[in-house]
């Protein structure tokens, strides 16, 4: 895992200089839908996307970010309670922007999430379409849905959040 940032801050800092560029970080908040429903109420997500001009309108470039859903506990009056730990990820995954007007952003991130917690999490495709709406120059409103495709189903998130661009 090391090493695949390695590279990847390798590859950014070389890149740097070759066309216009933009560094943005972003929080957000997120509610867990389906199959991830079952096992998590609620979760965050943080991210950092490195984005070139690539285009007037279109930017694209390399997204990274930790993603935590909280286990939840379910009562069960004739068992005991069912507690499930919570879940970690980290995608790391291409990025395109789309500037559809001045105030309002199409994207989509497509990549790999590596599971880290809990042990035994599996890593899997992770891709997320989001809807971005201008509330200052350097500040965004963000609405994603956010897929892990796992082996055997998904770990599904609708989330929202603000991006600062830097």
């Amino acid at each position: 895992m090391r090493k695949i940032l390695f590279v990847i801050g390798i590859a950014l800092i070389s890149c740097t200089s070759m066309v216009a560029q933009q560094f943005n970080i972003g929080a957000g908040a997120a509610l867990p839908v389906g199959d991830a429903n079952d096992v998590s109420s609620f979760g965050i997500n943080v991210e950092a996307n490195y984005l070139w001009e690539v285009s007037e309108q279109f930017g694209a470039g390399l997204t990274v970010g930790y993603l935590n859903y909280f286990g939840k506990t379910i009562s069960n009056p004739i068992f005991d309670d069912v507690s499930f730990d919570d879940f970690g990820f980290l995608p790391i995954a291409a990025s395109g922007r789309f500037q559809a007007s001045e105030k309002f952003t199409l994207g989509l991130d497509l990549g790999f999430a590596l599971g880290l917690s809990p042990d035994g999490i599996d890593d899997g495709f992770y891709w997320a379409p989001k809807a971005q709406y201008g509330i200052t120059q350097s500040l965004d409103l963000v609405l994603a849905f956010r897929s892990i495709n796992l082996d055997g189903g998904s770990f599904d998130a609708l989330s929202l959040g603000i991006e600062f661009g830097l």
